[in-house]
């Protein structure tokens, strides 16, 4: 069902198409009946053994089940009840940067259906972290009357603007970071989309220390503090990574998330000359999924895993996900996967883990 219908889908262009989506299942949830309906099809069923604990030094966060959706989908947090109810166990939200920006360019989402990837420039498009906080706070009292036991937890993915110069956005991710903090459940700071400029400089090991630091200094001075964690992108070598690693246990960081999307090309079947006029933009999707799998095993084993992996990269299915989890991930999050294999996707790699006999 779900292919005819995203055959269709794939002849409009992708942000016109996601939008709509979703802002259909938006009107379609605003109906009591039909909401909940959707969740009771869609939600996995209740096992303990989806039950996902996230050990970190300053929290434990309990996730109903270990499949989210990454950043990016829901940029500013307009869609959470709807995710909710397709039975994520958290979402992240955002890239969220201090002032509203519009991002780069359109078009700026292309779709590889050879590859089952997506290429995407879309700079860090959001309302500003005042509207975005706001939002969050209403959901929060959403949660607060619904008393879930184990509600949908909340990331929130914090960046710079565009126009913040790479010395000033240690500011920016402190500005993010207290206007989010009170409505999100952990952090994870973006210095690895390779569309914003010069961002990925910020992944060195001096300037990644400033703002983690900071974070660190701002999070201590709170009577309950978040987590923080940290996406890095699957283009550093394995000096970079180590880098990262050091200066992880070195600040005592709460975790990684492991990967962002990647500017490399490398064997893909769509034909070249495609992915030339796409130009730039960062991958993401099944080209990706080798690489970030290595990445978390090498965090994992470098490390002996004492910090936290959340897996992004590639994962399609519950042989995906148990992958990552069996690299060293506590979580995993989905993303292009999700636009490919629809609404079922949670649910799909839910039962697929359940089955899994290497997992019990």
């Amino acid at each position: 069902m779900y292919t005819l219908l995203r055959n269709i889908l794939f002849l409009f262009p992708p942000e016109k198409v996601h939008y709509f989506s979703m802002n259909v299942l938006k009107g379609l949830c605003s109906v009591s009946w039909i909401r909940k309906w959707i969740k009771s099809y869609f939600t996995p069923s209740k096992n303990d053994r989806l039950i996902t604990v996230f050990q970190t030094r300053h929290a434990t966060l309990h996730f109903a089940n270990p499949v989210g959706l990454g950043a990016g989908f829901d940029k500013n947090a307009r869609y959470l009840r709807e995710l909710e109810c397709l039975g994520f166990g958290f979402v992240e939200i955002g890239t969220v940067t201090p002032k509203a920006q519009p991002g780069n360019d359109r078009p700026r989402l292309f779709r590889l259906p050879k590859d089952k990837a997506l290429i995407n420039r879309m700079g860090f498009n959001n309302d500003g972290a005042a509207v975005i906080a706001e939002r969050l706070r209403q959901w929060k009292n959403r949660q607060a009357v619904a008393k879930n036991t184990l509600p949908l937890m909340i990331g929130g993915n914090i960046g710079k603007n565009k126009l913040t110069s790479n010395a000033d956005a240690w500011k920016d991710y402190a500005l993010c970071f207290t206007a989010l903090f009170d409505f999100v459940d952990y952090f994870v700071v973006n210095v690895s989309s390779p569309n914003t400029p010069g961002l990925r400089a910020l992944q060195e090991k001096d300037a990644l220390r400033k703002i983690l630091l900071t974070l660190q200094n701002i999070n201590i001075s709170k009577p309950h503090p978040k987590p923080i964690l940290l996406k890095i992108a699957p283009d550093l070598n394995d000096a970079q990574i180590n880098d990262v690693i050091e200066l992880a246990q070195e600040i005592q960081l709460d975790g990684i998330v492991a990967t962002n999307t990647t500017i490399s090309r490398e064997a893909l079947r769509t034909p070249a000359s495609v992915v030339k006029a796409i130009d730039t933009g960062g991958l993401s999707g099944k080209p990706l999924q080798q690489r970030s799998t290595q990445i978390v095993q090498q965090i994992t084993q470098q490390t002996n895993g004492t910090i936290p992996v959340i897996a992004s990269g590639g994962i399609f299915n519950g042989s995906d996900a148990a992958e990552k989890l069996a690299a060293g991930a506590t979580l995993v999050q989905v993303w292009t996967g999700f636009i490919y294999e629809g609404p079922g996707i949670v649910k799909k790699i839910c039962r697929e883990l359940i089955a899994d006999q290497s997992l019990s």
